[in-house]
């Protein structure tokens, strides 16, 4: 007999897409102009501010969750703010987990968008700007355009690495079913219910997903050299 999802699975599922598509919207909102300020900019807080995006690659999640936690608790700097502004409370909530999220998944927004517009030639921004183009208009028509292929690379490994978090979630989050309760969440309640069968088949549907992102970015990335040898 093939297992079948349960309520709460379905549940954590459309949490768990909601989560990803909500933190990569963000991350192609604000971290564009960001990776574009990055490869451009000379200014010596440069490397600074690429450090701080690049921290969640080496930094373990339980430990940003748990700065976040107490951040955006109640009585947080973030959270008390908040919640004196008339907002409601962000930790173990669904606006928490986006966070979590658009911090955790920055860098593998920002960075693949970096390299795509360090790539950019700068006689082609240099010309246009001999055509009295603005910074906005060199921006929109030429910059966004030859970076196409790392934009997509960007939003794909964004929404894909959102899907897999586990410890910023958990400790942000919690796991509240059907509000902060994720896929990965799910797996781990299962394992440690016994319940195998659907922890296999949640963990076969994520392992296959993630196999599929990554062929396509391969897949897409080659030919997009193809098409430009340069």
């Amino acid at each position: 007999m093939i297992p079948a999802l349960t309520e709460a699975d379905i549940s954590a599922l459309w949490v768990t897409l909601r989560l990803a598509l909500v933190t990569t919207l963000i991350l192609m909102l604000f971290g564009t102009p960001l990776a574009w300020w990055l490869s451009r900019s000379r200014s010596r807080w440069r490397h600074i501010v690429e450090a701080l995006v690049a921290m969640p690659l080496v930094l373990p999640p339980t430990v940003l969750g748990f700065y976040l936690l107490i951040a955006l608790a109640p009585d947080g700097i973030i959270g008390g703010t908040w919640l004196a502004l008339g907002g409601q409370q962000l930790a173990f909530s669904f606006s928490g987990l986006v966070i979590g999220s658009v911090l955790y998944s920055m860098p593998f927004v920002v960075q693949p968008m970096q390299n795509a517009f360090v790539q950019i030639d700068s006689r082609v921004l240099e010309a246009a700007s001999t055509l009295r183009a603005s910074p906005l208009d060199r921006f929109f028509s030429l910059a966004l355009p030859l970076s196409r292929r790392g934009l997509i690379t960007a939003a794909t490994l964004g929404f894909a690495h959102t899907i897999g978090e586990f410890g910023v979630v958990l400790m942000i989050g919690g796991n509240i079913p059907g509000e902060t309760q994720v896929l990965s969440i799910a797996i781990y309640d299962h394992v440690e219910s016994l319940q195998y069968t659907q922890a296999h088949l949640l963990s076969a549907g994520l392992l296959l997903f993630s196999f599929i992102i990554l062929y396509l970015v391969n897949v897409t990335d080659r030919r997009s050299q193809r098409r430009d040898p340069s």
